[in-house]
């Protein structure tokens, strides 16, 4: 009850409100674009940096990090395309499965961190991002670029550039660089960091409430159940296990399989429609999951904490 009192009931009605605002009094997709620019590459770099510069580190251990995370995704990923193989489903079909299998909204990850573990919570969500976000977006884009329909031209630098060019990415490294470094950096740069960082939660959940958009087919169900159980219960479940396994306990076990049980993110969408994916399906899969998410959530934490 504590998880949802705290968590997932503040993140609902959050949800709610984005939705809300969007259909009846902030309609213009350009205004939502600009809170999502704003939230990608302003306040959750500023956010990242100000909470994994002030936190301990030494709390997260690499080996364990690495293998609780990387190895259920793999996993997941190569799930998701044998079921789709064997049921003879087309690429773009399949791309969008996997990418709604692995990829993950950090706005909501980040808000039930905060709920969950305070500004500790934070730093090790953010953490764990630097791990999670650069492995799915290789195999997603790997995925799309394999099997979507649409020719993009390749930039220079491929994938690899787009990773370290991620801004989320980009202020994991320079708040780990802070923190190791041990120093102290100007109390007006933290006040700053810490001003900058404050609208990341709730503007993120906000835009993303406003992109949850309810068209499913009837023939998307069995592919929508498929892909929901797998990102929102067995991955979750299969990092909970490993990192169990490997000594991992508190604070850090619970982001750990926070991080692989939320819904993947509205940005899925975006690359989908970019490469050649299933959009349709993708949109589908983000609307149908971020609701489902809210209650397997604590379902599946409670599960983990139990073992």
């Amino acid at each position: 009850m504590g998880i949802v009192a705290t968590a997932v009931v503040p993140i609902v009605l959050l949800l709610g409100s984005g939705a809300l605002l969007r259909r009846q009094l902030l309609p213009a997709a350009e205004f939502w674009q600009g809170v999502e620019w704003l939230c990608y590459f302003v306040f959750l770099p500023a956010l990242f940096i100000y909470s994994i510069g002030r936190a301990d580190l030494s709390i997260i251990s690499v080996g364990p990090l690495l293998l609780s995370l990387v190895i259920p995704v793999l996993v997941a990923a190569g799930l998701v395309l044998g079921i789709m193989m064997l049921v003879r489903a087309d690429g773009p079909r399949t791309s969008s499965m996997i990418q709604g299998s692995i990829r993950l909204n950090t706005y909501i990850g980040l808000a039930f961190a905060q709920a969950l573990g305070g500004e500790a919570g934070l730093a090790t969500f953010a953490v764990a991002s630097a791990v999670m976000v650069p492995t799915v977006n290789v195999i997603s884009v790997s995925a799309l670029s394999a099997m979507g329909t649409a020719k993009v031209e390749p930039k220079r630098g491929g994938v690899v550039r787009e990773i370290v060019e991620n801004p989320l990415i980009l202020g994991c490294v320079v708040g780990i660089v802070v923190n190791l470094s041990g120093v102290e950096m100007p109390e007006f740069l933290m006040e700053t960091l810490r001003l900058l960082s404050t609208p990341a939660l709730v503007m993120g959940t906000l835009a993303t409430g406003a992109a949850i958009s309810f068209r499913v087919r009837r023939r998307d169900a069995f592919d929508l159940a498929v892909v929901s159980l797998i990102k929102l219960v067995l991955l979750p479940l299969g990092t909970g296990a490993i990192a169990v396994w490997l000594g991992v306990s508190g604070l850090v076990l619970t982001i750990f399989v926070l991080i692989t049980a939320i819904p993947c993110a509205t940005s899925c969408y975006i690359l989908a429609q970019r490469m050649g994916g299933d959009t349709r399906l993708m949109a589908s899969i983000t609307a149908v999951q971020t609701v489902v998410s809210m209650a397997t959530l604590p379902v599946v934490l409670e599960i983990v904490q139990s073992l």
